[in-house]
């Protein structure tokens, strides 16, 4: 009997909010209703994702809310009822996969740095809380108040994240070199808790560095606890590369653990993803099209 470090699927099960329910249930989507055909039967979803925790109840709440969204839209196939991926949700997958299959590659220090600063009017405080937010997803850090910093590689999506929230007038984007006052590196300090990102890049390794892939391996996932192990790493993981800005590694603390997360993170999927989509497979129905093989991840 293969065993998955418990680890990978506390996370899972405690606590189980309705959000937390709908992050699995996304990452779901991402790595298993994607590469088996864009498509799932509801009835064969609940039954793998139970053993993960998630009761009957969540699954079909989280699936409903994402179908408020635009990301599911109910399909039936070979008889049986389900739900398929819309545009809106393969667009929203696709741009988050540099991300989650692939750590960002640090920034160049010679590029220099993007500084945006903002003042947006408390009656347009749901604005502000949706800019600190896109801001702290595509990798900023807050220098203070209004005033956040990125390397510079980022002003394009800032440029873009402003003008989608109309917010153009009420930000000033700048992008140059450090050049004097503060040193670089403490003030890299004070805008991101990289001791934070490292503590999570080290838990994710300490959870996920005994599990063991090669195929035959005394221990070595297979059916049920495969795909436990693969959706279990995924969902573990996917958070993390968001939180990581991709700093030059000149400014990041010696020892840092991101690309040993990184590459670890890549070795697992590659071992478990064929043993755990062939799992899922059984609770698709025979007749529904899905692609002979699983999805690779590009390569950045």
């Amino acid at each position: 009997m293969s065993a998955v470090p418990d680890a990978l699927t506390a996370p899972v099960t405690a606590p189980l909010t309705a959000q937390r329910s709908r992050t699995v249930v996304v990452s779901f989507l991402g790595a298993v209703v994607r590469p088996m055909g864009g498509w799932m039967p509801i009835r064969g979803a609940v039954d793998l994702l139970t053993p993960m925790g998630l009761d009957a109840q969540s699954v079909r709440t989280a699936v409903f809310r994402l179908k408020q969204r635009d990301w599911l839209t109910p399909e039936t196939r070979a008889g049986v009822r389900g739900y398929a991926l819309t545009d809106t949700a393969l667009a929203a997958l696709a741009a988050g996969d540099e991300v989650i299959w692939h750590a960002r590659e640090p920034a160049d220090l010679a590029d220099g740095w993007c500084i945006l600063s903002f003042s947006v009017p408390e009656s347009a405080r749901a604005r502000r809380h949706q800019l600190r937010s896109r801001l702290t997803a595509l990798g900023f850090g807050m220098m203070g108040g209004g005033v956040w910093i990125a390397p510079a590689r980022m002003a394009g999506a800032a440029q873009r994240a402003i003008e989608e929230l109309g917010l153009t007038s009420r930000c000033a984007l700048f992008v140059g070199r450090h050049v004097g006052g503060e040193q670089l590196s403490e003030l890299i300090s004070d805008s991101w808790n990289l001791e934070e990102i490292d503590q999570q890049y080290q838990e994710f390794i300490g959870s996920c560095a005994d599990l063991t892939t090669t195929p035959g391996a005394d221990g070595a996932p297979e059916g049920a606890d495969a795909f436990s192990a693969y959706l279990g790493v995924i969902d573990r993981w996917r958070k993390l590369p968001y939180r990581d800005p991709g700093l030059p590694p000149e400014v990041l603390p010696a020892g840092w653990s991101g690309p040993a997360a990184g590459a670890l993170f890549e070795r697992l999927v590659a071992g478990l993803e064929q043993h755990a989509l062939a799992h899922a497979a059984t609770s698709w129905p025979a007749a529904a099209p899905h692609p002979a093989r699983p999805r690779k991840p590009a390569s950045p």
